[in-house]
């Protein structure tokens, strides 16, 4: 029946509605969540010029003006004033392979980071596709209840007919009554419930709901257990970032045994000293040099001989962690292997109780039917009239929540296996956020780039710096 019955539900609703696809894409450009996730992305992606600064050389100048306000009684040639102006250049030649590895364990935290955004991505997803499906479910619930209201107030208008004729009793009246009043009060109820849907895709999406048309079927769902477990453990972001993390604390190792080699570097200054004409200016008949520059090349070694033990402890520390990282890729896979079979036990569940509410359907629409007939004829009660109308609703109300629950627990699979980003949902085509434009075009022009998903490998730090 797939979403025949949500369909007639919602016979009013327009032809050309919102669709699932456009909340998506609206949600991909707008929703906070995910555009804070681009915004860490590329806060990370600035670790690595970080990281090559170090390597880089450091250019610095200085300008100084001085005013001799006292000086000394005995010095005869002591200025009045005097300004100077200095540059100072720094080359790191060699820094004990702590650089390199910087910049590697900084590459791997962009590798992360994006691992990162497409969790939260897929998070997003999965959060519009069940407030999507809510508020879909909900309005069909709503115009349900709405019919049975009516179909009550027919029934309790016709009981009540026949009891002027003296074809039934008060007790039968009361009974239609009550029904109805109980079926106001659940429509009041149902009809909150889809308010708070409503409001609940408007957080996602950024807009409230308008004629949301049935979802299209989810396309590449697995149709074995180890097929999912498969495509996650290749796929899943969180398993992919718990790798990427384990792989830059093995660079921050090496980082840390740097602090404890010597650091080789080219050092050059070069300044200008100007007196003003003050110099020896006490002194009348005498000439003074008022200005000077010097310049100065040299090579300058570090090499630390006792750091109180600070870096054993960074080693240790920086291995203790690469330790823990390494755990945490057992723990993440444990994890997303779980998710998944849930994941698809969920959805294949669903999928029965699907097919179960059809069949209740189909059945308590021919009971209704039968009872009503039997009803006419005396050989059935108004109670039992009401009672199946009421079966029938909760058949019907239990259907579209079992489609609901289906569409929900097969897109959250899809998720548990890394198969629920823009890219596989083909959203946009090729007019993604890419994460390499932040990570290379802002370094050069230095302004912002916008944001996307391609791209899954960084080079292997700079092949040129072996510092």
């Amino acid at each position: 029946m797939g979403f025949t019955l949500i369909a007639a539900a919602l016979a009013a609703t327009a032809a050309e509605g919102e669709t699932l696809r456009q909340a998506l894409q609206r949600a991909y450009r707008t929703n906070p969540t995910l555009m804070a996730a681009r915004a860490s992305l590329r806060a990370t992606d600035e670790g690595v010029p970080l990281a090559k600064a170090a390597a880089r050389p450091a250019l610095s100048a200085t300008a100084d003006y001085q005013e001799f306000v006292v000086r000394s009684a005995n010095s005869f040639v002591s200025p009045l004033r005097a300004a100077s102006t200095g540059a100072n250049v720094t080359f790191p030649l060699y820094q004990g392979g702590g650089v390199r590895a910087a910049i590697r364990a900084a590459d791997a935290r962009v590798l992360v980071g994006r691992a990162n955004l497409r969790s939260t991505e897929a998070d997003v997803f999965t959060a519009v596709v069940s407030a999507y499906m809510d508020v879909i479910r909900d309005d069909a619930i709503v115009a349900l209840n709405r019919t049975n209201v009516h179909t009550l107030e027919i029934t309790l208008q016709a009981s009540r007919d026949r009891f002027e004729v003296g074809d039934l009793t008060r007790t039968d009246v009361a009974q239609s009554e009550a029904r109805l009043a109980l079926a106001r009060g659940q429509l009041q109820t149902v009809e909150a419930q889809l308010d708070a849907s409503r409001e609940n895709y408007t957080r996602f999406v950024g807009i409230p709901p308008a004629d949301l048309q049935p979802p299209p079927p989810l396309p590449g769902m697995p149709g074995t257990i180890d097929q999912a477990i498969i495509t996650a453990v290749e796929n899943n972001p969180a398993l992919l970032a718990s790798k990427q993390q384990a792989r830059a604390a093995g660079y921050d190792i090496s980082v840390a045994k740097a602090t404890r080699l010597p650091k080789l570097s080219l050092v050059g200054s070069s300044n200008y000293n100007n007196y003003l004409g003050t110099l020896g200016s006490s002194i009348g008949g005498r000439t003074f040099q008022q200005a000077q520059r010097t310049t100065t090349v040299g090579v300058s070694l570090a090499l630390p001989l006792y750091q109180g033990g600070a870096p054993g402890a960074r080693v240790r520390q920086a291995q203790a962690l690469a330790s823990q990282s390494l755990e945490q890729i057992v723990a993440t896979e444990r994890g997303v292997v779980a998710d998944v079979r849930a994941a698809f036990s969920r959805y294949r569940a669903t999928q029965g109780v699907t097919r179960s509410a059809e069949v209740a359907v189909k059945a308590n629409e021919l009971a209704l039917e039968g009872t009503r007939a039997e009803n006419s004829v005396g050989t059935r009660t108004v109670l039992e009239v009401l009672n199946a109308q009421q079966e029938l609703l909760n058949s019907r109300v239990q259907l579209v929540t079992a489609q609901r629950d289906a569409y929900v627990a097969g897109f959250a699979l899809r998720a548990a296996m890394g198969r629920a980003e823009a890219r596989d949902l083909g959203l946009f085509g090729d007019s993604l956020f890419d994460p390499t434009v932040d990570y290379t075009e802002p370094r050069a022009r230095g302004i912002p780039a916008p944001s996307g998903l391609t791209g899954d490998e960084l080079p292997e730090g700079d092949g040129n710096v072996d510092r």
